[in-house]
């Protein structure tokens, strides 16, 4: 059952992106964080109280705590940057860029908690990372780079960076505690940091005017993600790890399918390309 959870994390993972798009339309992506944060967090709350272990929060120590309120962070910054580039490029284009993050999250791993490195590990990072790049990359959008038109890139870039952080400090932050508690307490962190930002920026204007068709999208993108948490964490309960993670990283084919079906984004030969060697790297990490 736990490769079912671990695909239905991708899946819910893979839809999130698309319809976060649809509901960013007519608010600050900002604002569309914050308020998806809220849904996110009943869900991740919902998570302690259905496997108990709220029971243990009197374990967490200083250290913990500390890890899983920089991870909270990273998480909050990563949200706002990728929501940030969605609002301003492509789902087809944003999302793999985003999913780079998991070669700097590798390499991060390697330097900072001594994991071993692999021929294989290098084949996969070099499949992401050429995969990546041509996903992003086609000649007909060289001459949009001095109009501004790929600042999108600049954010999903950083999502990726931010990302790579919170997987780092979040592995050191949860060695001690639940993980459902250690992701509820993130949770809270990024909510506050969501809407600290809101009020910096003074987005909580732009709140009123939300439509209905915006608010739905993104109350229905703060339940999948929630869904995508719940089975995610449900599959790493009784599944090993180095083959769950992967396999919910390909939510990128999800996104990318939803992305040319409801939003009509084109697919060139080297997305297609880039997309097959993604997908490729992510599969050879299940060995």
């Amino acid at each position: 059952m736990w490769i079912v959870f671990a695909f239905g994390s991708a899946v819910a993972a893979g839809v999130t992106a698309v319809l976060a798009k649809i509901g960013i339309k007519n608010i600050g992506s900002n604002a569309a964080t914050a308020i998806r944060t809220i849904v996110i967090l009943i869900f991740a709350w919902l998570m302690v109280l259905v496997t108990g272990s709220w029971k243990t929060a009197g374990d967490i120590t200083g250290h913990t705590m500390l890890f899983l309120v920089l991870s909270g962070v990273a998480t909050g910054a990563s949200w706002l940057c990728y929501f940030k580039a969605l609002q301003l490029g492509d789902v087809n284009k944003v999302a793999p860029t985003d999913k780079s993050s998991t070669v700097l999250t590798m390499i991060l791993a390697i330097i900072f908690l001594g994991e071993s490195i692999t021929w294989l590990k290098l084949l996969c990072m070099l499949l992401i990372g050429v995969g990546t790049y041509l996903m992003i990359e086609k000649k007909e959008d060289i001459s949009l780079k001095n109009n501004g038109s790929w600042k999108w890139l600049f954010y999903a870039g950083m999502s990726a960076v931010f990302a790579s952080l919170t997987s780092i400090l979040g592995k050191i932050g949860i060695t001690d505690i639940d993980s459902n508690l250690g992701t509820a307490i993130r949770t809270v962190v990024v909510l506050v940091m969501a809407w600290v930002v809101v009020f910096a920026t003074g987005e909580q204007k732009d709140i009123k005017g939300i439509g209905k068709k915006s608010g739905l999208f993104l109350i229905m993108s703060g339940i999948t993600t929630g869904i995508s948490w719940l089975c995610y964490y449900r599959a790493l309960q009784t599944g090993p790890a180095s083959i769950v993670v992967p396999i919910d990283k390909l939510s990128i084919l999800i996104t990318v399918f939803f992305s040319w079906a409801v939003l009509k984004e084109k697919l060139w030969a080297k997305s297609i390309l880039g997309l097959i060697m993604i997908t490729a790297g992510t599969l050879l990490l299940l060995k």
